[in-house]
């Protein structure tokens, strides 16, 4: 019997700058979510990849005395040594300037906008915004600024490409209404629809050649592609949508539509109502979730190469290991909000979570285990059974609601349950091995329940402890987390 397919996806890195902490979150969470979908027997498509086009990114490159080919093809390098260091699985990377890959499924997916007839020329004069590469209105503004990049916005006037987004506002409020389109959290589901009740208007979908030469040239015309519907057609293109062999066509067929579209909140509007118009109008179907998280926050600031106030995941992971980067990410920044990241926190959670909490229990265990022969195996004790039980059903609750954080919460609450078993029943000195092989199956059933989450010290952990019928076998682990006398070297 085939396995049922998961298609997951991020967001594509913009590549006007280095990866920050605040992609390193997103690519984290999409990787939790893929491991989990994989060991539950699924069969896992996850993608990722960068944005490589608009102007941006050609003043980036510019202002670096390079190319935008060869400036992009630095960076988007960078962004996939990402799959190394935070320890991703990510399967497939697209690049928005792959000529082969992607270019085919952007244009297609124009062609088949135009002929529905939803494209159509205008001239236009509007507000620009260099950081969102989109236009804005005055009310999107404050005190006359972007919002997020906290810059005015220039004022652009050319004659563009426009697509009919005001044509689908209702079936969009229709599709989440029925749950066909599920957004989470519930308040970016209602912030969409606060949206849509405002009423929609067209967009510009191309800039020309002249003002922007950076792009995907539209055939018959002097205009390239905008840069977010050249994006947005990344997720069709990488599964093969526009070419024409038959191993492309089998891909999109067997994984479109996505599972699971993992998004920041700055560019909500673009996955929530302009993707899903185009994909009406292109007679595709609708991703089925959209989960949107917040922002990392330094000081009270959203992480971002336009603030220049980036944080370098690298040199964090360089410190302390991806596994600890990892769980700071998912534990200390709630998935669905902003959440400040400091030095500091870090540290505190480094040395009371990961160090003094699993490692010390993971620790405790395997040596008293591992000098006492727990053959012929014993039962599991109905009140660890429990224990384990409610874990997983907690587990399986939230990340069905995107809440990361919680389902590590709830892991933690098991390591806090076995310090307690552990410490009431003083196996060390009474010799108990109900109480020990109790201990084991807990440490054991960790390994597996940190697996998305914790992919190293899962596999150590899964490494010394083999529960296999009535076999068990316990090495001594060596420290999880070990603690030198500085964990965190500020820069």
């Amino acid at each position: 019997m085939p396995k049922e397919k998961f298609y997951l996806t991020t967001s594509i890195a913009y590549t006007n700058s280095w990866p920050h902490l605040g992609f390193a979150l997103e690519s984290v969470q999409a990787d939790v979510l893929a491991r989990y979908e994989r060991d539950r027997g699924k069969e896992v498509w996850f993608l990722t990849g960068t944005d490589e086009h608009g102007e941006k990114i050609r003043r980036a490159a510019e202002a670096a005395g390079l190319s935008p080919k060869t400036f992009t093809a630095r960076i988007s390098k960078r962004f996939r040594e990402l799959k190394k260091t935070l320890n991703l699985s990510w399967n497939d990377f697209v690049r928005t300037s792959d000529k082969r890959k992607h270019w085919p499924g952007a244009l297609k997916l124009f062609s088949e906008l135009r002929e529905r007839g939803d494209i159509y020329l205008k001239k236009y004069r509007g507000l620009y915004c260099l950081g969102c590469e989109g236009f804005v209105t005055e009310k999107e503004l404050a005190h006359g600024l972007c919002p997020y990049h906290k810059k005015k916005p220039e004022m652009v006037e050319e004659e563009n490409f426009f697509f009919r987004l005001s044509r689908y506002g209702e079936r969009i409020k229709k599709a989440i209404s029925e749950g066909s389109l599920l957004i989470l959290p519930e308040s970016r589901q209602r912030e969409t629809l606060a949206f849509l009740d405002g009423g929609l208007e067209d967009i510009s979908v191309s800039r020309s050649k002249k003002s922007n030469p950076w792009g995907i040239p539209i055939p018959g015309s002097d205009q390239v592609m905008y840069v977010w519907i050249d994006a947005l057609a990344n997720y069709l293109s990488a599964l093969g949508y526009g070419r024409s062999s038959l191993s492309a066509k089998k891909k999109f067929e067997k994984y479109w539509p996505a599972d699971i579209q993992i998004i920041g909140k700055d560019i909500l509007r673009f996955h929530t109502i302009i993707l899903p118009a185009m994909l009406m109008s292109a007679r595709l179907p609708l991703p089925r979730k959209i989960l949107v998280h917040g922002f990392v926050t330094a000081a009270g600031e959203k992480i971002s190469k336009s603030l220049g106030n980036i944080i370098d995941p690298f040199e964090l992971t360089k410190k302390y290991g991806s596994d600890p980067l990892r769980y700071y990410l998912l534990r200390e920044i709630p998935s669905d909000e902003d959440g400040d990241f400091s030095y500091e926190k870090l540290e505190r959670r480094y040395n009371a979570d990961l160090a003094d909490g699993l490692g010390n229990f993971a620790s405790r265990v395997s040596t008293l285990a591992s000098r006492t022969d727990l053959n012929p195996s014993f039962s599991v004790s109905e009140e660890v059974r429990a224990a384990v039980l409610k874990t997983k059903n907690e587990i399986s609750e939230h990340l069905a609601k995107f809440k990361i954080h919680e389902s590590l919460a709830s892991i933690w609450e098991l390591i806090k349950f076995g310090d307690i078993y552990v410490n009431k029943n003083r196996p060390w000195e009474t010799g108990d091995k109900q109480a020990i092989f109790d201990l084991v199956f807990i440490l054991n059933e960790l390994g597996d329940f940190l697996s998305p989450f914790l992919p190293e010290a899962s596999k150590k952990i899964k490494r010394a402890v083999s529960m296999r019928g009535k076999r068990v076998k316990v090495k001594k682990l060596p420290p999880l987390f070990p603690k030198p006398e500085k964990v965190i070297l500020k820069t």
